[in-house]
């Protein structure tokens, strides 16, 4: 095998261990529980909201709520997007919806240096978890 071949194989190699060492060590989302209240006039449902905080390059793994989420960004600036639909990049004071039947395939920050925050209100069923993983 010739010194080329070899050096680009090397470098090949070296490169895809460095995107699944930074897939791998991308930053969770914080998720802060601010509140929980009954529906009583919607029986079976009740309102969660959360904050979440973006540190710099933080990316969420495809998921699915089961519920009405309303997201309003607070501070920096954050790329969401759901199956069938386009990424659409947010800043603050700006907002998003989903759907019980949308699965959020893109949520991350848009910035590697800056974090991000905001806010979720979730209209769900009571005692169900609001995040739930797709494969």
């Amino acid at each position: 095998m010739s010194l080329i071949r070899k050096t680009g194989s090397r470098i090949l190699l070296a490169c895809s261990v460095l995107l699944a060492q930074h897939a791998m060590a991308a930053p969770a989302a914080i998720v802060t529980p601010l509140l929980t209240h009954d529906l009583p006039n919607i029986p079976g449902k009740e309102v969660l909201m959360i904050s979440v905080e973006y540190p710099p390059g933080a990316v969420d793994p495809v998921h699915k709520h089961d519920a009405h989420a309303f997201v309003y960004v607070l501070e920096g600036s954050i790329v969401m997007g759901v199956k069938g639909g386009k990424e659409v990049t947010l800043t603050k004071g700006q907002t998003f919806y989903e759907g019980p039947n949308d699965i959020h395939t893109v949520g991350r920050n848009a910035s590697s240096t800056q974090p991000a925050r905001f806010t979720v209100t979730l209209i769900k069923d009571k005692g169900v978890d609001f995040f739930i993983p797709v494969k």
